[in-house]
């Protein structure tokens, strides 16, 4: 058999910057970095300071005598850890297929995308998965399901939530995650279409924005994660489904800031050398591969979808920071 002979890969700005612009557009509906933001780093792996949940809300003596020392802290960080994994696709061009094409398209440039494409659906399933996790975010059934348009109160649940939140860990959430056929539940409950006839007077209930929802829920920001996927198994006929859950809706708040120490749901860690530096910190690349006559595009980056919690030596949590601050409410439909 004879060998493969593979060139050495070499990076491609020009489908980097395809990729770039296609991004934002194919992305629609997906939400995942808005739900954990990017927070570039050095190294592939390390520690990073955690405020301990214990010591958010404590009361301290803030009185200073005269010729006296101020009150000061006497508390100390805890460890946060993170450590990035790489995920990748490779398109190959076969020599016969790019000359049938190459009248038609672009053949390089719909490869980049289609392997970006693959990228992105595969972390937007990796923080829907995380976000959701029942073991980790404990369930609050909602008293009426929101789909009885007649007896649903999401906007009573919300604020119920709210104040759960608020007695967890100090914060106000600042944004609701759902899919869209949760916000279509809102958007045709009683309770929400009462509350917007003196909102939004004469508002056409179809064309209602997320920004609008949300201010009629009372929070600062409504994440619709309208991203699906083929969860039928290889080789089988196909099945789609929605990448976020129609059951379930989460309360969090999410980073506003690059402070790292800031109390959010968490982030996601982008080692920017095996990530690049781009808009959506992806490596595009190319290389030969002779055996098979074929061209091989390449779209990778190296990350870590992180919840934020603090660590022992072990890696058992010891202040979940993420579950302080957010509210699974189950029951929707």
């Amino acid at each position: 058999m004879p060998r493969e002979s593979n060139d050495a890969a070499i990076l491609r700005p020009d489908l980097g910057a395809v990729v770039d612009e296609f991004t934002p557009a194919r992305s629609a509906g997906m939400i995942a970095d808005r739900v954990l933001p990017m927070f570039p780093v050095s190294l592939q792996s390390s520690g990073f300071p955690v405020i301990p949940k214990e010591v958010m809300l404590k009361l301290k003596e803030t009185a200073r005598a005269p010729r006296s020392a101020y009150p000061s802290a006497d508390w100390k960080w805890e460890n946060g850890l993170y450590a990035t994994s790489e995920n990748g696709w490779e398109e190959p061009i076969d020599d016969r297929e790019r000359k049938i094409y190459r009248n038609l398209f672009d053949v390089e440039s719909v490869c980049a995308k289609r392997a970006m494409q693959i990228i992105l659906r595969g972390r937007e399933k990796r923080v829907a998965d995380l976000v959701f996790n029942a073991t980790r975010f404990t369930a609050h059934a909602v008293g009426n399901k929101w789909s009885d348009t007649t007896n649903a109160t999401p906007i009573d649940d919300v604020k119920d939530a709210k104040r759960a939140v608020e007695l967890q860990c100090g914060m106000t959430p600042n944004a609701l995650i759902m899919d869209p056929t949760s916000m279509d539940c809102v958007t045709n409950c009683d309770q929400v279409i009462d509350r917007l006839k003196y909102t939004f007077p004469g508002i056409d209930m179809a064309d209602m924005t997320a920004a609008q929802v949300a201010q009629v829920l009372g929070v600062q920001q409504v994440l619709v994660g309208g991203g699906v996927y083929d969860s039928a198994a290889e080789n089988k006929d196909a099945s789609i489904a929605r990448i976020w859950p129609s059951t379930q809706v989460m309360l969090t708040s999410i980073a506003t800031s690059n402070d790292l120490t800031e109390a959010c749901l968490g982030r996601t860690f982008y080692w920017q050398d095996e990530s690049g530096d781009d808009e959506v910190q992806t490596v595009v690349e190319s290389y030969r591969n002779e055996s098979r006559r074929s061209d091989i595009i390449r779209v990778r980056h190296d990350s870590d979808e992180n919840l934020l919690a603090s660590k022992d030596s072990s890696g058992t949590i010891k202040s979940d920071i993420a579950a302080a601050v957010s509210y699974r409410m189950t029951n929707i439909q």
